[in-house]
């Protein structure tokens, strides 16, 4: 079996469609969108209602703690149920949560406790969905034709182009309407979703994955067998170790960014919640376009000096132009080369994951890995909130510019990354004792 076979079965298939890489970019296109639009519209709805910059924070974290959680568990199951499946039915629950937040609002029936709870339900379910589109995305570019770090890189594309859209939408509807419109419209992206995947996709898509070498009339591996395997395949590749440990780092400080931070120096600084969606949106838009650029080059490029680059770009700079309090338009430069740089990430980051991995068992380790990669998001909201109360604005913005700059400087040193430019040559570690020695294409 190679990375690029859908069923782990080592046969490619002979009808090239464009249809499934189409309808999952869709699907995720549509998620990205809703979720953007939320992540403007509840920090914000929270902040003007309660004034706490620490409950803020613990809105997000009941969001995104349960996010983590539920997504590290799940990757057995979208291997055994298949991804398409547990895509649009996760899609549905979180529309039903996100859609009863403004329901219960109107009817005065929204308490902060009940708020915490239906955000939690929210993460819970968008762990899994989101694995599961992850997940379907090599599948569908091989059934395309297309060669991976092409579909990741239009993925990433994707994903920043409805970051774009998303945090401009959100912005103006809270600006305009409120910030409970903004999550009427988040619970539709949602059901949008859950539709494309279900109906759109041709049914031999997002099935679930099986080793070749298995008999026929082989007994499945049982829930936690699975993890364990994912466990143990992740811990003994240092690349994707290393990766995952400056991706958490780096997503905690985002997170404590994005949820908390900007929101605070939009209502200090005069410009709004619209300032709030002008940021994001300068952000996503130049992050675009690095995607289209990785999308069409990132597969001649070297991964290694792109990854790291790209981090420097995207992440200090942030920090420490909200710290000086510049101008508007000085922010949004700055944020749009941060976002130029953040284009280049995810592409050479999902392509390494791809190639390293075995199909049959990409659900569970990148489950694995994206919740350890993403286990400090949680705390971003929670810690920064915490932290401004006490310290005030400025300061944080400055520790945690610094905290960024070293970590991404510091990993470049770390002698792991240097497999990142071997993974196009190199066997998939674990394939000769599991699947067979295969090289990668």
């Amino acid at each position: 079996m190679s990375p690029g076979d859908p069923g782990g079965t080592g046969v490619i298939p002979a009808d090239r469609s464009l249809r499934p890489l189409a309808g999952v970019l869709a699907a995720i296109a549509a998620s990205v969108t809703g979720t953007r639009i939320s992540l403007i519209a509840l920090p914000w709805f929270v902040l003007v209602t309660t004034g706490s910059a620490t409950r803020t924070g613990l809105v997000a974290f009941c969001e995104m703690a349960p996010y983590v959680l539920v997504k590290a568990l799940s990757g057995p199951l979208v291997d055994r149920t298949g991804p398409r499946t547990v895509s649009w039915s996760t899609d549905l629950v979180s529309a039903a949560a996100a859609a009863a937040i403004p329901l219960l609002h109107t009817l005065d029936l929204l308490s902060f406790p009940v708020l915490l709870g239906l955000v939690a339900v929210i993460g819970s379910a968008r762990g899994p969905g989101d694995l599961a589109k992850e997940v379907m995305v090599p599948e569908a570019a091989e059934r395309a034709g297309t060669p991976l770090e092409r579909a990741m890189g239009l993925s990433g594309v994707i994903e920043r182009l409805a970051s774009t859209i998303g945090p401009a939408a959100g912005g103006a509807l809270v600006a305009l309407l409120g910030p409970m419109t903004g999550l009427v419209v988040n619970a539709g992206c949602f059901v949008l979703g859950s539709v494309i995947v279900a109906v759109a996709l041709p049914r031999g898509t997002g099935r679930p994955a099986m080793a070749p070498s298995a008999p026929a009339d082989a007994q499945e591996p049982g829930y936690w067998r699975r993890f364990v395997e994912g466990f143990t395949f992740l811990r003994g590749d240092p690349l994707l170790l290393a990766v995952i440990v400056v991706v958490g780092i780096t997503n905690l400080l985002d997170a404590a960014l994005t949820t908390l931070m900007i929101p605070v120096w939009a209502g200090g600084s005069g410009n709004g919640p619209a300032a709030i969606g002008l940021v994001s949106t300068a952000m996503g838009a130049a992050a675009v376009c690095g995607s289209l650029i990785a999308a069409m080059a990132a597969h001649r490029l070297p991964r290694r000096a792109v990854f790291l680059v790209g981090f420097l770009l995207a992440g200090a700079p942030r920090f420490l132009v909200l710290a000086v309090d510049a101008p508007l338009g000085v922010v949004l430069a700055v944020f749009a080369v941060s976002g130029f740089g953040a284009g280049f990430i995810n592409p050479v980051l999902g392509a390494v994951f791809v190639e390293r991995v075995p199909r049959r068992m990409l659900g569970r380790v990148n489950a694995l890995g994206d919740s350890l990669a993403w286990s400090g998001i949680p705390l971003g909201g929670l810690l920064a909130g915490a932290a401004v109360t006490a310290a005030g604005l400025t300061p944080v913005l400055l520790v945690c510019g610094a905290a960024y700059f070293l970590t991404t400087t510091l990993a470049g040193l770390r002698p792991e990354w240097r497999a990142m430019d071997r993974s196009r040559e190199r066997a998939v570690p674990g394939e000769a004792v599991q699947d067979g020695a295969k090289a990668v294409p």
